[in-house]
């Protein structure tokens, strides 16, 4: 079994300073982005956000072949690992932006998935799906819970909310000094097994649903992942720490503070945000 990085908690402090970085920076693509926009045009935007912030972005170079983005940026059948560029964005497009940063060391990694001008009533309930059931995962990260609680957490919201595909073939993660680490967080599973969730620990979770099914296909620049009938996907990502006092969502700009008081889950974002 691979070792599970615990972080103490001035470690988890410099967490969230990264994680505020992603957090702006996707604050900053969702209220800029627009019809006739290039995915490059966003990337641009990010990559001067986060080098004003003085950090590092996570993406750019990663891998092989080595990624050419700052952003992941995944257009309607599109789920994970875009290379921005010369596409152009449409009115009616779902646009996935996966974002990640590192401040003295330490990694952020947040997504989201919006909605460009006007988006059928289905696109909507697709995200909505995605996005309720991040938080599901989020309110379970927490002291004493097995890591596949996280993963049943996000199945259940899932299935809740109507018939998706939950794409398997790629999870959430550990985070930390690494941008991907121990342990793989499933999106789907039952409860109770795996490692025991305690303070210290970080994660990545991040849901990705499909209209249809959870199939996937690997496109010709060996990083885009799209879904294999076509249909459109959703992805969304937060990086959460697991604290004696509750999750504290690392890339959200409140903390997770406005989710975690609707569903009356402790945290520690509810007495500071920390913003």
């Amino acid at each position: 079994r691979e070792r599970i990085q615990v972080k103490t908690p001035e470690q988890i402090e410099l967490m969230r300073v990264a994680g505020l970085v992603v957090g702006g920076a996707l604050a900053l693509l969702t209220e800029r982005v627009a019809p006739g926009m290039t995915t490059g045009e966003l990337d641009a935007l990010a990559a001067e956000y986060i080098r004003d912030q003085g950090a590092t972005p996570s993406f750019l170079g990663y891998g092989e072949p080595p990624f050419t983005g700052v952003i992941c940026s995944s257009v309607n059948d599109e789920i994970v690992h875009g290379v921005p560029g010369a596409r152009v964005i449409h009115d009616g497009d779902l646009v996935s932006i996966d974002c990640g940063a590192i401040v003295a060391g330490w990694h952020g990694d947040a997504a989201v998935t919006l909605a460009v001008g006007e988006v059928s009533a289905a696109d909507l309930a697709l995200i909505e799906a995605t996005e309720n059931a991040l938080w599901a995962g989020l309110a379970t990260a927490q002291v004493g819970a097995k890591l596949s609680d996280i993963s049943h957490a996000v199945e259940a919201s899932v299935l809740a909310a109507g018939t998706f595909g939950i794409v398997q073939e790629y999870v959430g993660h550990g985070i930390g000094t690494e941008m991907h680490m121990a342990p793989q967080v499933p999106n789907y599973g039952p409860p109770g097994k795996g490692p025991t969730l305690v303070a210290g620990m970080a994660l990545a979770i991040e849901p990705m649903l499909n209209h249809g099914t959870r199939y996937t296909r690997l496109l010709a620049d060996e990083w885009t992942v799209a879904t294999q009938d076509g249909q459109r996907s959703a992805h969304f990502e937060h990086t959460v720490a697991i604290t004696a006092a509750g999750p504290w969502v690392l890339t959200a700009l409140d903390g997770g503070a406005a989710r975690f008081a609707a569903l009356g889950i402790a945290s520690p974002a509810l007495g500071d945000l920390r913003t």
